[in-house]
Formats: C-alpha cells, sequence, structure tokens
C-alpha cells in the first residue's frame, strides 16, 4: 500500500493500526532487575505490572496499548557478581524464577515463550509473551554445561559480557582487554550457544570479540540493544557501519537500542558535561550519589540543568540508515527500557510509544512489508534459523 498521500494524522491513524496488527518484539526491557534490585534497595513495593504503573517504562496496560506482545525480558546478572563463585547462575534462576513468577500469577496476561511458534500462539490468545535473554554469561560462571541448564530454563539468547571482561570476552566499557576478544573457554561457549540453540548476543562486547565470534559462531547472531556507530564516534559500545556489514553478511539483526547516548553524540556530550558538574559538586561537598544528603543537592542541580534528549525521529534515522547500508532484513527494535534511566528520547518514553516510531518509518516510506520485517520477522527468521543449526548438531 502506497501512504504517500496521507497527512499525518492518517500516518498515525495507520501507525496504531499496524502497531495491533503485527507482532512486535522488543529485544531487551530490563523489568527484573528492576523489579528485583531496584525497588528492594530504594525500599519500595513490589510492583504489579498487571495493570498501569507510575514507575518505569514496562506495565501490561502500556505495553497492550503500544501493541508490544513479545518483550525479551532481560535476566540481567551486574559484573560484580563475576567475583563470587556461584553467585552468578544463582542470581540469574532468581530473575528467572520471577518472569515465571509473572505468567503463573496473571496467566490471562502474560506467557513463557521458547520460540516463534509460542510468540504466534500467545498473540491469537491476545497474551503477551515473556521470552528471556540473559544479560552477561557470567552466569555460565566456568562450567560449560550451564549452556545447555539455562536453555532448559527458558534462557534464548546470552549477551556474552557486560560492563566488564569476564571468563567469556572483553567488554567493550572495559578498557582492560584481558583476552583481546574471546577468550579459549569464550570460543568454546559460542559453539555450545550453536548447539543448544541459544542465540549469541553481541551487544556489550568489544570489536576484537564480535569479529572472534563471527569468526567462530556457525549461526546468525544478534546485537539485542545496540544502536548505529556512525551517529555516536568513539562509542565502543555501537556498531561501526563495518561490523553491521559482518553481521548482515551473516544473516544477522541488529536491534536498535532507544538511549539517547546511543543515539545522538552531542546529546550524549552535554549530557556527560553535566554529569561532571554536579560529581564535582557532590564531591565538594563531601557526599555520594547514594548519601541521602545528595538528593536536595541532585534535585537542585537537575531543576536548574535540564537532561537533554534525543527525539523518535532519531531511532527511525538509525533503524533507516542499517536498511541503507545492508537492506531491511537486518534490523529490528531493542529499546533497553527499564535500562537505560532517564534518557529516552522525545516520544518514546515508555513501551506505549510504538506507533509514533513506526509512523516516522511510514513518513520515510517503509511499507507494511518493511515495518513487519522491522518489528518482528527479521528476529523470527535469526531465531528460527539458530534452531534449526542446532538440530543439525
Amino acid at each position: 500500500m502506497d501512504f504517500s498521500g496521507m497527512d499525518d494524522d492518517e500516518l498515525m491513524k495507520k501507525a496504531n493500526e499496524l502497531a495491533q496488527k503485527f507482532i512486535i518484539v522488543d529485544g531487551h526491557i530490563d523489568l527484573p532487575y528492576r523489579m528485583k534490585v531496584r525497588n528492594f534497595r530504594l525500599e519500595k513495593e513490589w510492583i504489579d505490572i498487571s495493570g498501569r504503573t507510575e514507575e518505569g517504562e514496562f506495565d501490561y496496560v502500556r505495553a497492550k496499548e503500544g501493541g508490544l506482545d513479545s518483550p525479551f525480558m532481560s535476566i540481567y546478572i551486574p559484573a560484580t557478581y563475576q567475583e563470587t563463585q556461584g553467585k552468578s547462575k544463582e542470581f540469574a534462576d532468581s530473575l528467572i524464577n520471577l518472569i515465571e513468577g509473572i505468567c503463573q500469577l496473571h496467566p490471562d496476561k502474560f506467557a513463557l515463550a521458547n520460540g516463534p511458534d509460542d510468540i504466534r500462539k500467545n498473540f491469537e490468545k491476545g497474551l503477551i509473551s515473556l521470552p528471556m535473554g540473559m544479560e552477561n554469561g557470567a552466569g555460565i560462571e566456568d562450567d560449560l554445561s550451564n549452556v545447555a541448564y539455562f536453555h532448559g530454563r527458558g534462557i534464548r539468547y546470552i549477551t556474552l559480557t557486560h560492563s566488564k571482561a569476564n571468563l567469556i570476552c572483553d567488554s567493550s566499557y572495559d578498557t582492560t582487554r584481558i583476552w583481546n576478544g574471546l577468550s579459549p573457554f569464550g570460543e568454546e561457549v559460542v559453539l555450545e550457544m550453536n548447539r543448544v540453540g541459544i542465540m549469541v548476543d553481541v551487544s556489550h562486547i568489544s570489536d576484537s570479540a564480535f569479529y572472534d565470534v563471527m569468526r567462530v559462531a556457525r549461526a546468525p547472531v544478534i546485537a539485542s540493544h545496540s544502536s548505529c556507530r556512525t551517529y555516536t564516534p568513539g562509542f565502543e559500545r555501537n556498531m561501526s557501519d563495518e561490523m553491521i556489514k559482518v553481521l548482515a553478511e551473516n544473516g544477522g539483526v541488529i536491534q536498535i537500542n532507544f538511549g539517547s547516548n546511543f543515539l545522538d553524540e552531542e546529546v550524549s556530550k552535554l549530557n556527560e558535561e553535566n554529569r561532571s558538574r554536579l560529581i564535582a559538586i557532590l564531591d565538594s561537598a563531601g557526599v555520594s550519589w547514594r548519601d541521602s544528603t545528595a538528593r536536595p543537592i541532585i534535585e537542585e542541580f537537575r531543576r536548574d540543568n535540564k537532561t537533554l534528549f534525543a527525539d523518535v525521529e532519531t531511532v527511525a534515522k538509525h533503524i533507516d540508515h542499517v536498511v541503507q547500508l545492508v537492506g531491511i532484513d537486518h534490523v529490528g527494535f531493542g529499546s533497553d527500557f527499564d535500562g537505560v534511566g532517564d534518557t529516552l528520547p522525545t516520544g518514546l518514553k515508555d513501551v506505549s510509544k510504538f506507533p509514533n516510531l513506526i509512523f516516522q518509518l511510514l513518513k520515510k516510506g517503509y511499507s507494511e512489508e518493511d515495518i513487519e520485517k522491522i518489528c518482528y520477522k527479521n528476529v523470527f527468521r535469526v531465531w528460527n534459523e539458530v534452531e534449526q543449526i542446532a538440530a543439525t548438531f
């Protein structure tokens, strides 16, 4: 269908229709960690995400409004858990238990999903699927058999590391390059993930680790929540054009992160300058971020120095850049809702706003078929191929 003759109101109506018509997969939402740790740390009550909530970016009502059908729940393991044997796996299990509990408590709203077929069946029933991806392969610890263990627990992708190098590979955020890429154990982990049918996630890993993964892997990989480095030069956490091309040549998908720092270099730079100034003020007052006495200082600073944001159009620009670079088959959504703090772009502040992004894509001339691929078909293709390759081992 040609949308070129439609005005903005008509395009917005169409965007809302498509958001409900198509399955929408989001590669990364940090709800489990927020529910288990952040609210406990802040001494807040347990959140009931079966209704509309005031905190965070995800709940059932807003997901339904936005047409979000399959948010990957991030089983996030902070790097600190890598330091104590047994704690990483234990913590991962606790978050998996949490997601299973949500589905058991609200079977009329949520359901687990171990593959694309499960998601389709849940979609037909009006249920929101909660597939799971582990963010930080530290949960595997030093035991290769844990890869199959976590597959059995429902993990369908593993982000190989997070903020620090681990036993598997180096991190894009860590200047200490222990392995200069994948470790020997990391190579075994990638192949074991291919064998059992877990998608390899290259978000967070160093450039050299990425190229090692692409050399070793026998199946396409995903970047579950990364954006385009061409708009954030020097930010290794995003993917360069060369890396996106290699990813695409191997059939993979990059799922665009919505955090403003991932989207716009100038916004990121100005916010970092403000952050440095605030840290200096706190240091001069002899307090740290978490001190109760720091709160009024932080609040006053933020009143006088507003956080800057990218906008929903910038997210569409990143998607379009991938499409122009490698084609429509290699891009998707990877919001990082509940994970990027107060940096979400204007027009994409929570899961109810996916139609705003679809609207921007329609304005750029994307067809229904294109948008369907971006919403879910590209990720489903990789997921199915990973499972098919696993069956050949």
